[in-house]
């Protein structure tokens, strides 16, 4: 790396840490010829998984499609920056661990759904209402109905499953 004072290239790393969750380093350097100090990111460069939409056309995966969705989704709701940023982070980490070239958009949106049941119940009504097109009231009904049910069967237990069985479970919600 390039000194940005002298661009000389040999630098020394004086100090290295784990930023964003561990989804990047930040690294420290002294450059060896003019001894300036400066600071550094460092993150992997991972490939996501292209998008089949429903009318079969694929497109490149859009984070800041996702995170817009998430923002109406979560719109006046008292959820935090830093639980957002979680959230995209773990639906970005789970769309990685699938292996797959390519996903279809139902799965990105249940996985969606899932990551904003979590967060937020009200948001994931909102997220859900347009993206299964409820018609009209009933729908709603019904979807409150199995949250009621899904929240009596927990009890106060948190859900603990890991990555693999969110993703295997998304492709089945119709």
């Amino acid at each position: 790396m390039y000194c940005p004072f002298c661009r000389a290239t040999d630098t020394k790393v004086i100090d290295s840490r784990l930023v964003s969750d561990g989804h990047q380093v930040r690294r420290r350097r002294e450059c060896m010829a003019c001894h300036e100090r400066y600071t550094t990111f460092e993150s992997a460069e991972l490939v996501m998984p292209r998008i089949i939409k429903r009318d079969g056309t694929r497109e490149p995966f859009n984070e800041d499609k996702m995170r817009s969705g998430f923002s109406r989704a979560l719109e006046k709701r008292p959820v935090s920056t830093e639980q957002v940023e979680l959230s995209i982070n773990k639906l970005k980490s789970q769309l990685r661990a699938t292996g797959e070239r390519e996903i279809t958009s139902e799965i990105l949106g249940n996985l969606i759904m899932a990551q904003l049941k979590e967060l937020d119940k009200v948001a994931y009504l909102r997220f859900a209402s347009v993206y299964l097109s409820f018609e009209d009231i009933s729908e709603f009904a019904d979807e409150i109905a199995r949250l009621g049910k899904e929240s009596l069967n927990r009890g106060k237990k948190s859900d603990k499953n890991g990555d693999k069985k969110a993703i295997k479970s998304a492709g089945q919600r119709k």
